[in-house]
């Protein structure tokens, strides 16, 4: 393959066909079924799938198909089916993955910054999903051109874009159940949604923590009464909440006591982290905006690591029943809720997990008082499958011809459900997580943005892999 010729390809594409198109995509508030109950009627959904499907028809791919799969009550799926290249029709199938559904918008966006607003400035596109995960479907795209363009061979090549990624991809089983027998034998994945610690390198992610999240309420009253009547009489429904919490979690330390949520962390994982770590130099953890003189958890940068990615954390994400406090009164509040996110450990059994908390939530509460666990959901992690010898080497190869440092690997923080989903149904395929994010890209919150430069470097990479796939 004609490595100069790939390259002025890829950079091409994204300075005068991606970055127009990309910046459009931006505009479509396209909300996961989650946040947008009403996703049929508004329409955002189909906007964003009909957007990106036709630029992608646009493309000079020969043979390609691109198809708005939809199920009964599913939200919908983008299929592009590109055929091999002659000679690697014996390779498999290289199933490239991406979605089009956003996160909500999110209050407090900077001055001249907008979630549908897409702005570019020093080399970065703001706006909510340019980096999660608008990016991939056009990053997928060019990485097939960029090949064909540079003389590269590519096996068969099948790009999912699905809509309901952000709500924990509920819709995306039934559809890789629905295509099962047209999708074939998946021999290589690729996953554009993740990143890594900083834009100098690719990443590789070799693990995803699972998830458990659910809402608890605590009740002790029906109704509110006079704080000044009811105080140390009825109990308060926040100090049960308070107790109810130290039985899944340390306050002082944040360690998480369920055994169900802790797991023994492989010792190469330990390894991958000491190197990430050391190739961090201190660095773990500076990316965030942390306030005033808050400081991280630890100030071992492998500790760090191991917590975001094999340890089981808590974060409270939401609450109700509280007033906002100029509206407070006193008053003894009838019920308190919280939303419970728990980020788990690649290997940890998701279910079990979520059973024992209830457990724990639910049994000899303090006083009698009502505990309720709602709108409960479990997401199961990943852990990678051994690097096979063609995607190392040609990984040490794009270190030196792509970036001009080694390539490292990340145990992401977050999750991916399909990537379980495609490792159960596909367990003899390797494959390749990465992407174009880092930690302070602002996913999920304001000020949402993509490296531009990150983005081109990843697609030519991705380029790179999958001729090295087809040529193995």
């Amino acid at each position: 393959m004609e490595h100069n010729t790939l390259n002025s390809t890829v950079s091409r594409l994204w300075d005068a066909e991606i970055l127009p198109s990309l910046s459009e995509l931006v505009t479509i508030p396209a909300l996961s079924p989650a946040f947008d109950p009403d996703w049929a009627t508004t329409g955002h959904l189909d906007d964003a799938v009909t957007h990106v499907s036709k630029w992608i028809t646009a493309r000079d791919l020969p043979g390609a198909t691109v198809e708005t799969v939809r199920l009964e009550g599913l939200t919908p799926l983008v299929m592009v089916d590109v055929p091999a290249t002659p000679g690697a029709e014996d390779a498999g199938t290289v199933l490239l993955y991406g979605h089009l559904d956003k996160q909500p918008p999110v209050g407090g966006w900077s001055e001249g910054l907008g979630p549908w607003t897409p702005v570019l400035r020093d080399g970065r596109l703001y706006g909510r999903g340019a980096a999660d995960d608008g990016y991939s479907a056009y990053a997928a795209t060019a990485a097939l051109e960029a090949v064909r363009a540079g003389g590269g061979s590519h096996a068969r090549c099948v790009i999912l874009l699905e809509t309901s990624e952000e709500s924990g991809s509920p819709h995306l089983a039934p559809y890789l159940e629905h295509l099962r027998d047209r999708l074939g034998d998946v021999t290589l994945v690729v996953c554009l949604d993740s990143g890594g610690s900083d834009y100098s390198r690719l990443w590789l992610t070799t693990s995803l923590r699972g998830m458990v999240s659910a809402d608890v309420t605590v009740r002790v009253l029906d109704a509110g009464a006079h704080s000044g009547l009811a105080g140390g009489i009825v109990p308060s429904s926040f100090r049960i909440m308070r107790t109810l919490l130290d039985r899944v979690e340390d306050s002082a330390t944040g360690d998480i006591p369920l055994s169900a949520m802790n797991v023994e962390i492989p010792p190469h994982r330990v390894e991958e982290a000491k190197v990430s770590a050391d190739a961090a130099a201190g660095k773990v953890g500076t990316s965030f905006p942390l306030a005033g003189g808050t400081r991280p958890v630890t100030d071992d940068g492998l500790e760090l690591l191991l917590n975001n990615s094999w340890r089981p954390t808590l974060s409270v994400i939401g609450a109700s029943g509280m007033p906002e406090p100029y509206d407070a009164g006193n008053v003894l509040r009838p019920y308190t809720t919280l939303s419970l996110s728990f980020r788990l450990p690649p290997t940890a059994d998701s279910a079990a997990a979520l059973e024992q908390l209830t457990q724990a939530l639910t049994t000899d509460v303090p006083y009698g008082a009502q505990v309720e666990l709602t709108r409960s959901e479990v997401a199961y992690g990943w852990d990678a499958p051994e690097l096979a010898p063609w995607l190392r080497t040609t990984l040490d190869d794009v270190s030196s011809t792509v970036f001009d440092a080694p390539w490292g690997t990340v145990g992401l923080g977050g999750s991916i459900p399909f990537m379980n989903l495609l490792a159960t149904t596909y367990p003899s395929a390797q494959f390749l997580v990465t992407g174009a994010v880092g930690s302070d890209s602002n996913i999920h919150v304001p000020d949402e943005w993509l490296h531009l430069g990150q983005a081109a470097r990843v697609t030519t990479s991705v380029a790179e892999v999958l001729h090295a796939h087809a040529t193995r």
